[in-house]
């Protein structure tokens, strides 16, 4: 498993004054994100990025420009913007104004795009709102940002993560629904590929291969066809695999580590997930 970076956003000579965090991950390349958990010191500037950029709000209200539009948003607004739109986003009064916000690369997002259906043979879609409402982006962007930030969680956890949550950004920003097309047999042969693999550390791109599926079609389709994510499946895998070993008794330790888990309590927590129960409690069964 890679290992994420955080390092704390610093000028060469003036310590920053306001908490503030980078994220980087070696196995996400395309992806860069910031957490700023006290703006109100902050002051941008008219500026623009080329990456396409997209941010929840998670305290306090700003101003936002993007363009030649204006308004305010609060907790709860997810804020877009298209590759190099000039914008600015600043506190309001002395409220404690917190922000998360992704960097995405236009290649990926490009490529993403036409496997999707939004491109239409254009190097980028843009998107036309500027700022949501929708709980379901807002908790999408959220939850991306503390699963690709916590260290315990796997590759192919982050990886899903990702896929979903941007394509979720293209079907409720611009939606355009696409019929899926019957591919029974590849989801199942991805099942079976997951099955099969369950104790090792998988990536998406293996899962789609052994598939032959695009890993945004996989993502999307998988879910449809199961009600998991890859991610999901494989995690409800390791823990069949590992209350069948639980029951014969083996210690927690060496199960956890057979079952492909990082570490014991990475183990437990996703056990207890799945069965609201401690692997502890379920080898240890009341007899009767």
């Amino acid at each position: 498993m890679s290992k994420s970076t955080r390092s704390a956003v610093a000028c060469p000579a003036v310590k920053c004054p306001y908490p503030s965090t980078f994220w980087r991950d070696p196995s996400l390349p395309f992806l860069e994100a910031r957490e700023v958990l006290d703006g109100r010191r902050v002051c941008y500037a008219l500026h623009s990025h080329e990456t396409f950029s997209i941010g929840a709000v998670t305290g306090g209200r700003s101003t936002y420009l993007n363009g030649h539009a204006r308004e305010t948003v609060g907790r709860g607004s997810v804020v877009v913007m298209n590759p190099d739109a000039v914008h600015a986003c600043n506190p309001i009064g002395d409220e404690a104004w917190a922000y998360r916000m992704l960097f995405v690369d236009t290649a990926w997002l490009g490529d993403l795009q036409r496997e999707l259906g939004f491109a239409h043979g254009q190097d980028l879609h843009l998107f036309d709102p500027m700022s949501s409402t929708d709980a379901a982006l807002y908790d999408g962007l959220n939850r991306l940002y503390d699963v690709c930030t916590d260290a315990s969680r796997d590759r192919l956890e982050r990886e899903s993560v990702v896929q979903q949550f941007f394509i979720d950004v293209h079907e409720r920003l611009n939606p355009a629904p696409k019929p899926m097309r019957d591919d029974s047999h590849k989801l199942r042969d991805a099942a079976d590929f997951i099955r099969a693999h369950c104790c090792e550390a998988l990536t998406l791109a293996q899962i789609s291969a052994a598939a032959g599926l695009s890993a945004s079609y996989l993502t999307r389709a998988f879910r449809a066809q199961f009600g998991l994510t890859p991610h999901a499946f494989l995690m409800n895998q390791r823990i069949q695999y590992a209350r069948a070993r639980l029951r014969r008794g083996h210690a927690i330790a060496e199960v956890a580590l057979d079952a492909g888990f990082a570490d014991q309590a990475h183990f437990q927590r996703t056990f207890k997930q799945f069965l609201a129960a401690t692997p502890g409690h379920y080898r240890e069964p009341r007899v009767a």
